[in-house]
C-alpha cells in the first residue's frame, strides 16, 4: 500500500528536471500540479524563473499542463499569460484528470510525467494513473488549511518508507 507514496523520483525543485533528459526518455508531456510546485500557494502570477523553464520544455517540443484542485480563478489566472492548458478542481488523487490531461494534450501515458509536491494527492494520484511522478520539494515553508493535514500525514508515510528502506532521500 505504501508503495503507492513512493514517486518515481525526487528533486529539490523543478529546475531540476531538464528537457533534453525527458526527450531522451521519451517524453512528450509534463502534467504539473502548482501550488508550491511551481510558484508559492499565495504566489498568483509565474515567476520568470517560471517562464523560461516551460518555455525550455517547449522548445524542445514538450508539452505542459497543470493540473491542480484550487479553483478556476486561481489557475486560470496563473495559466492564461503563459498560454498553458489546465485542469482546476481537478480532485486529486482520483485518476479521472489525469486522463483527461493526457487525452487533451494527446500523448500516452508512458509519453508523461506528472510534477507534485505532495504525496497524498499528486504523487498517489499520478502513481494510480501510472505516470512516472516526479516528487519536488515545497517552494514555500507554509501551507493552505488542507494542504496542512497532508503534510502531517506524509511525515508519517515518510517515516513508513525509510524503515522499510524503500525512501532513497533524506527529508
Amino acid at each position: 500500500m505504501y508503495n503507492n507514496f513512493l514517486p518515481s523520483e525526487y528533486v529539490k525543485n523543478v529546475f531540476h528536471i531538464q528537457p533534453e533528459k525527458l526527450v531522451a526518455r521519451g517524453v512528450k508531456g509534463i502534467i504539473t500540479d502548482l501550488d508550491n510546485t511551481l510558484v508559492e500557494w499565495d504566489r498568483p502570477l509565474a515567476t520568470a524563473e517560471i517562464i523560461d523553464w516551460v518555455t525550455s520544455m517547449r522548445d524542445v517540443g514538450i508539452q505542459v499542463m497543470i493540473v491542480s484542485n484550487n479553483n478556476n480563478t486561481r489557475v486560470k489566472a496563473f495559466c492564461d499569460p503563459l498560454g498553458i492548458p489546465f485542469i482546476c478542481d481537478a480532485r486529486k488523487p482520483l485518476r479521472k484528470s489525469f486522463n483527461k490531461a493526457l487525452m487533451t494534450m494527446g500523448i500516452q501515458k508512458e509519453q508523461a510525467v506528472f510534477i507534485g509536491d505532495q504525496m497524498m494527492t499528486d504523487i498517489l494520484g499520478g502513481n494510480r494513473a501510472g505516470l512516472h511522478t516526479i516528487l519536488v520539494v515545497p517552494v514555500a515553508s507554509s501551507d493552505g488549511f488542507f494542504t496542512k493535514f497532508n503534510r502531517m500525514m506524509e511525515r508519517r508515510i515518510m517515516a513508513k518508507l525509510k524503515r522499510k528502506g524503500l525512501l532513497k532521500w533524506e527529508e
